[in-house]
C-alpha cells in the first residue's frame, strides 16, 4: 500500500463524504481468479481497497470515508486507516449496499445538506489530486458522474446537498447513469487534465 500524503490542491468549499462499496473479501474481485487464484484474491482486494480509501482520504475535498462492508478483516483495516464503516444491512448487491451508505452518512447532524459521492474500492492508482480534481468538476452539478477507463461502467457517482445519489451501477452502468440524468464529467469538463488513476478500475 502506498502512503499518502494530504492533497494541497485549492478547494471550492465543497466537503465530501465518500461512499465505498467492498464486498466480502472471499468474494471481492472474482474476474481475477483466472489469473490471480482463489488464495490470492482476497489479500489483493484489501491492498485495493487501502490504497483507494488512504488516497481518498488523502484528498482535501473529501471530509470522511464511509465503506460499506461486511467483512471483519477489511474492517479492522480501513477503520485503521482513519475510515467510517457501516454494515451491509441490505446485503442486495452493490447499488443497494452505496444507497445504505449514503443514508448512513445523511443521518447524521447534517441530515440531507451532505454532498456524497459513491466510489469503487477497486482503484489502486488513485492519487488524490486527481480526485479532487474530479470531485471539483462534480460540484456544479446536482449528480455527476465519471466513466471508466473503458468509457462503459463508472468509476464515481456524486450528488450536491438534497440531491439523491440514485446509483446505477453495474454493466453498463455509463448509459445508466447518464440516462437517469446525471452529467457525465468528460475530459473537457475536467479542464482536459488526465484523471486515469480516478478510472482504472481493476
Amino acid at each position: 500500500m502506498t502512503e499518502m500524503k494530504r492533497d494541497e490542491v485549492g478547494e471550492d468549499g465543497v466537503e465530501w463524504r465518500l461512499v465505498v462499496p467492498l464486498k466480502p473479501l472471499a468474494r471481492a474481485k472474482s474476474r481475477l481468479g483466472a489469473t490471480a487464484g482463489d488464495a490470492v484474491r482476497p489479500g489483493l482486494a484489501l491492498a485495493f481497497a487501502q490504497d483507494t480509501v488512504s488516497a481518498a482520504l488523502a484528498c482535501r475535498a473529501v471530509r470522511g470515508v464511509v465503506v460499506v462492508t461486511d467483512d471483519p478483516v477489511a474492517t479492522a483495516a480501513l477503520e485503521a486507516l482513519g475510515a467510517d464503516t457501516v454494515r451491509d444491512v441490505p446485503a442486495r448487491g452493490l447499488n443497494a449496499a452505496l444507497a445504505h451508505g449514503v443514508a448512513a452518512v445523511r443521518s447524521g447532524p447534517a441530515g440531507p445538506a451532505v454532498p456524497v459521492a459513491a466510489l469503487g474500492a477497486d482503484l489502486p492508482a488513485l492519487r488524490p489530486e486527481e480526485l479532487g480534481r474530479v470531485l471539483a468538476a462534480a460540484a456544479v452539478h446536482q449528480r455527476a458522474f465519471l466513466a471508466d477507463a473503458a468509457g462503459v461502467g463508472t468509476t464515481l457517482l456524486s450528488a450536491l446537498p438534497d440531491s439523491e445519489l440514485a446509483p446505477a451501477f453495474g454493466d453498463d452502468s455509463r448509459d445508466r447513469h447518464l440516462a437517469s440524468g446525471a452529467v457525465e464529467l468528460t475530459t473537457a469538463a475536467l479542464g482536459g487534465t488526465d484523471v486515469a488513476g480516478v478510472r482504472r478500475d481493476v
